[in-house]
């Protein structure tokens, strides 16, 4: 369990008000930004909030197959009392000792559980495209009759021009998986396109995409796929 936290002090409770909402809405574009995970902000009530804060922020996503609601990362105005119980304290410009106010926010590893259960389905991950390994994997589909080195030269080709444009690709050409088995490997994976290359799709200069969120199978010719 891995967890990024920040804490500040601050002259003004509204200067850390704003750290605050600078801290959470950081948290929600990584969510919606990064994880493709919808995020609702707000505050925590009185109950829920931080024990001896001012108040709580959160957001919080929604994960569908359990019908609930989970917290995302939270933000914390923490007040003075902190300040008064540790005597954390500063000089302001008069020359003046005054107690400071304080803020504190984090974010964990539960982002990854939470963007799994949204995500994810009966077949196995499904990965945002900016922040999965691999974005795309090539499958030639070999046979007898078309072997693997029938599609080397085509296939390395679609595989350098997205390498060209800082797409992470890889070309499955393991001699002892079928492409049937590559398919679910890959889609258990959570690799966001797959590209298919068969016979076919050499003779007309082509491939066929395959988008693991939805399924949806997109012919497209070899010039357009970078």
């Amino acid at each position: 369990f891995l967890w990024q936290e920040g804490h500040t002090a601050h002259a003004s409770f509204e200067d850390a008000n704003v750290m605050v909402r600078q801290a959470l809405d950081l948290y929600r574009r990584v969510y919606e930004e990064l994880l493709a995970v919808p995020v609702v902000p707000g505050y925590k009530t009185e109950k829920e909030k931080f024990a001896g804060g001012h108040s709580t922020t959160t957001v919080e996503a929604y994960v569908p197959v359990a019908g609930r609601a989970i917290q995302g990362a939270t933000s914390h105005h923490l007040g003075q009392n902190f300040g008064k119980m540790f005597d954390i304290n500063y000089q302001d410009e008069k020359g003046e000792t005054q107690i400071a106010w304080q803020t504190s926010w984090g974010l964990t590893t539960r982002t990854i559980g939470v963007m799994i259960m949204v995500h994810g389905d009966d077949t196995g991950l499904v990965l945002p495209p900016k922040i999965a390994p691999l974005q795309a994997v090539i499958v030639p589909i070999v046979s007898k009759k078309h072997p693997l080195e029938s599609f080397s030269e085509y296939c390395g080709g679609i595989l350098k021009s997205l390498q060209d444009q800082d797409i992470r690709c890889k070309l499955d050409d393991r001699s002892i998986y079928n492409p049937g088995w590559k398919y679910a490997h890959w889609e258990q994976k959570g690799v966001p396109i797959r590209i298919e290359v068969g016979p076919r799709d050499l003779e007309n200069k082509q491939v066929r995409l395959v988008v693991r969120f939805s399924g949806e199978k997109i012919d497209v010719g070899v010039d357009d796929l970078a």
